[in-house]
């Protein structure tokens, strides 16, 4: 038997390393067992971070200490916020970046900490007695104790690799899939389903005509994604976009009945917001072109990744419709496209700690939850990685966002409580508080938190209270500002005459403000930062909106403070439907809240088992 360690991280993909830093910044001792040491921190396909939605997140595993934040500012080529013409709410930093440097960085990080040790091997089994994990089995038979395990295996669960008629064990092109883990979970009786994913092909960067193209450069002046970053690491370069078109489509059209998609070797379902070629041909019919994004894979790499043509079309096919292609014409193909299908977990069987409901000490993170991105997996890493470490201290409290306050929390409230048929991918749209869940301000939502674990380093924790505190000096000095109408004008903005007070802060949010005659009249503005005069204009400007949902959230808080009894028989309750008591008793619900959102239970449903629970509650005294 191997030495014991507080916890075992199986994976060292985005949610693995994020897991295994998180557990080591709360204090446990942490291994991290993974099939190949070399690819820690590989990404597996677009290489790229953030964007909308998925840039919320990655700003949030910043507010919280993580590593993704750090490593894509120290890799990225080229950094862009996308929507940036539209409101600060639904903007996404995103930043194209270097496979290499970016796996460099994750390693250094890692290695960091020093309470983290690494292992390569294979898992084949996690021992379990009376329902409790106790650690792993390896390949080799060597047994490793434990008192918690982060299951963190991305497509590598019995994964399969699809190229036309080729079908390939494997967890990623030229990687083993871990089979025996896959076996031994279904062993468990574990609610286990079948997702897909697919990846393009890559082009050998000296055979594209970039003459022609679209060059899409980035922002002249980048945002970074974490606090701790002020300069640029690497040399910025661009993208260029080229398109498909008519010829491109026929040829897809007319090899549909060579794609496992289409002829029935597939049938898990993929990810809906990031079809394969086939399959945009195939749904948008009307389209005569879709673009494809031309990303460089690094500074001194001669591969381009070409964003939106996903396929598994067989190589022959692969080859002709991309030779279809403008610019591509004489394109040579470094590594064929391919979709894969895998193992994953119905992640309504976890606790909103990503611990599972059956087994205790036993997490799971990542896509093997159902969702696709490196940014959902990293922030599932962190939360299961937290909680593990707090389960090995013996901490009776359970550490959890709320989807008030995070799109952290958005994304595990949904997977736990309403699972997911298809890969999970965020979107702001899925945030209902998502004027207050921005992506400028998530350290003014997260980091008080992190402090509270002890998980950011002193010199972050100063920081973000002197920006704090300067906030707020700043938002006083704005309140105790007076401005008349005749006065406003100054600063062009023309209001009604009626001879109303109204304070700075009220006003500098307005759309139509001249930002230049404002910092020339107010010397207090014109020598605060930027970043915190840029914050209190965005607060300004939501002021109204986010206190309405403050309102909304407070009605939401109260209801969902009822917890339902852990042993509730849904059956004893007069009232529930069959369709209800079913739901709830599969879900298994820790509060109202999460109930409310179960499919299949109605409002009256929800009346009975509050009534039930407080019935319950006061029976317990």
């Amino acid at each position: 038997m191997l030495k014991a360690t507080d916890i075992i991280i199986i994976g060292g993909g985005h949610a693995g390393v994020e897991a295994a830093s998180a557990a080591a910044r709360v204090g446990a001792e942490v291994l991290l067992v993974t099939i190949d040491e070399d690819k820690i921190g590989e990404m597996s396909c677009n290489p790229a971070i953030g964007g909308i939605g998925k840039g919320h997140i990655v700003r949030e595993i910043d507010a919280l200490g993580g590593l993704m934040p750090k490593c894509a500012d120290k890799a990225g080529i080229q950094f862009k916020v996308l929507n940036a013409s539209k409101g600060p709410a639904v903007r996404g930093p995103r930043c194209q970046a270097d496979r290499e440097l970016y796996k460099k960085a994750v390693k250094s990080e890692i290695k960091d900490l020093k309470n983290i040790n690494i292992l390569s091997a294979i898992v084949e089994k996690i021992k379990i007695e009376n329902n409790i994990c106790k650690g792993i089995q390896l390949s080799t038979g060597q047994f490793i104790a434990s008192k918690s395990v982060v299951l963190t295996t991305g497509t590598f669960l019995n994964g399969i690799i699809y190229i036309g008629n080729k079908k390939i064990s494997a967890g990623r092109i030229n990687e083993k899939s871990s089979v025996g883990l896959g076996y031994f979970l279904k062993s468990l009786k574990l609610p286990m389903a079948r997702l897909k994913t697919g990846t393009p092909p890559r082009l050998i960067k000296n055979s594209i005509n970039f003459d022609g193209l679209e060059e899409d450069m980035g922002d002249s002046r980048p945002e970074f994604f974490s606090k701790d970053t002020n300069k640029l690491f690497t040399k910025q370069i661009s993208c260029y976009a080229a398109w498909t078109n008519p010829k491109t489509h026929s040829i897809i059209k007319e090899s549909l009945k060579e794609s496992p998609l289409y002829n029935g070797t597939i049938s898990s379902t993929g990810p809906r917001y990031c079809p394969s070629i086939e399959d945009k041909i195939h749904r948008f019919y009307g389209r005569d072109r879709h673009r494809v994004m031309l990303e460089p894979e690094g500074l001194n790499s001669d591969i381009i990744y070409p964003n939106g043509i996903s396929t598994s079309l067989p190589a022959e096919f692969q080859k002709k419709f991309i030779c279809s292609i403008q610019g591509l014409e004489k394109a040579k193909i470094a590594q064929l496209g391919y979709a894969i299908e895998y193992d994953h977990l119905d992640p309504r069987s976890l606790k909103k700690t990503l611990e599972s409901k059956s087994i205790n000490n036993l997490f799971f993170a990542g896509q093997i939850n159902g969702t696709t991105g490196y940014e959902e997996a990293a922030g599932q890493g962190l939360i299961a990685g937290i909680n593990a470490a707090l389960k090995t201290n013996n901490s009776c409290k359970n550490w959890e966002l709320d989807r008030t306050e995070s799109y952290i929390g958005v994304m595990i409230d949904d997977l736990v409580t309403r699972g997911t048929p298809e890969p999970y991918r965020m979107f702001t749209s899925r945030a209902e508080y998502r004027l207050y869940l921005r992506a400028d301000n998530a350290d003014l939502r997260l980091t008080e938190k992190a402090i509270s674990l002890n998980i950011i380093s002193k010199e972050r924790k100063e920081k973000y209270l002197k920006y704090k505190k300067n906030i707020s000096l700043l938002k006083k000095k704005c309140l105790n500002t007076v401005i008349l109408p005749h006065k406003a004008k100054e600063i062009g903005l023309n209001l009604s005459a009626d001879g109303k007070k109204r304070n700075l802060y009220s006003l500098i949010g307005f759309n139509n403000i001249d930002k230049k005659r404002l910092l020339e009249k107010f010397s207090f503005l014109r020598s605060s930062q930027k970043e915190v005069l840029d914050q209190l204009i965005i607060q300004s400007k939501y002021q109204t909106h986010v206190q309405k949902q403050k309102g909304s959230v407070y009605s939401y808080n109260r209801d969902r403070s009822i917890k339902i009894p852990v042993n509730i028989d849904y059956k004893k309750i007069g009232g529930l439907s069959k369709e209800s008591c079913d739901a709830l008793e599969n879900v298994k619900p820790e509060d109202l809240a999460s109930a409310a959102k179960i499919p299949g239970v109605t409002a009256a449903a929800l009346s009975s088992v509050l009534l039930y629970t407080k019935k319950v509650k006061k029976i317990a005294g």
